[in-house]
C-alpha cells in the first residue's frame, strides 16, 4: 500500500467537523468554569451587600466592561492558538484598548480627587487580597479550557497556555466583580490586572506541560 492510498483509506470514513465546532466547545469549557467559580465565589465571599444599588453606578459597569472587553479580545487569541495552524496572532492590539480607556478613567479620576486620597484610591480595602482572589477563582476557568483543549490540537503550547490564561484570569475577574466593593478605576486598572496577569503567567509555565498531545 503507498501513502496515498493510506491516505485515502483513513480518510473515507472521516466526517466534516462543523466550522465553529473549536468555538463551541471553548465556550462550554468557560462556561462550566465560571459556573463554578461563581457558585464558589457566592458560597465562600457572598455577594456585596450593596449589589442593588451598585448596578446604578457608572464604576460598577466601568468593571465589568474592563473585564469583559479583555475576555473577549484573550478569547480570541485562545480561539486562534488552539488551532494547529495557527499563525500570527491576529488582533492582538485589541487587548490595549480597554487598558487604555480604564487608564483614562483613572487620570480623570485622580485629577478630580485631592492629593491626599490617591493613595486610598488606588489600594482601597482589598489590594492585598484581590490578585489572588482573582486567581483562585480562575482555576475553574482554566481548567475548562484545558478540557476543550483535549479535543482541538494546539502546537504552540506555551502561547496557548497563556492565552487559556489570561482568558481564564479575565473571565474570572468578571465573576469577582459580583463580590468586590471597590469602585476606583485605578484600583481596577492595577490590582484586578495583576491577578490577570498571574493567571496568565501560571498559563505560560503549565501549558507545555498540559497541552501537550
Amino acid at each position: 500500500m503507498n501513502t496515498d492510498e493510506l491516505i485515502a483509506r483513513l480518510a473515507r470514513d472521516t466526517k466534516p467537523v462543523s466550522r465553529w465546532a473549536a468555538e463551541r466547545r471553548l465556550f462550554l469549557g468557560i462556561a462550566s468554569g465560571a459556573a463554578i467559580s461563581g457558585l464558589s465565589m457566592i458560597l465562600w465571599l457572598g455577594l456585596r451587600e450593596d449589589l442593588g444599588a451598585a448596578i446604578h453606578l457608572a464604576s460598577y459597569w466601568i468593571k465589568w466592561i474592563y473585564t469583559l472587553s479583555l475576555s473577549v479580545a484573550a478569547l480570541a487569541m485562545t480561539v486562534q492558538l488552539a488551532r494547529p495552524d495557527g499563525g500570527r496572532l491576529r488582533g492582538l492590539w485589541l487587548m490595549g484598548i480597554p487598558v487604555v480607556l480604564l487608564a483614562a478613567v483613572g487620570l480623570t479620576e485622580l485629577v478630580r480627587a485631592p492629593r491626599s486620597d490617591w493613595l486610598a484610591m488606588w489600594l482601597g480595602q482589598s489590594w492585598m487580597v484581590c490578585p489572588w482572589l482573582i486567581l483562585i477563582f480562575a482555576f475553574p476557568i482554566f481548567g475548562g479550557l484545558l478540557w476543550a483543549f483535549r479535543r482541538l490540537a494546539p502546537t504552540r503550547l506555551r502561547a496557548a497556555g497563556a492565552a487559556a490564561g489570561l482568558t481564564a484570569g479575565a473571565f474570572a475577574a468578571s465573576v469577582y466583580c459580583l463580590h468586590c466593593p471597590e469602585v476606583s478605576a485605578i484600583f481596577v486598572l492595577t490590582w484586578y490586572s495583576l491577578g490577570i496577569l498571574l493567571a496568565m503567567l501560571l498559563g505560560s509555565l503549565l501549558g507545555p506541560r498540559l497541552l501537550r498531545w
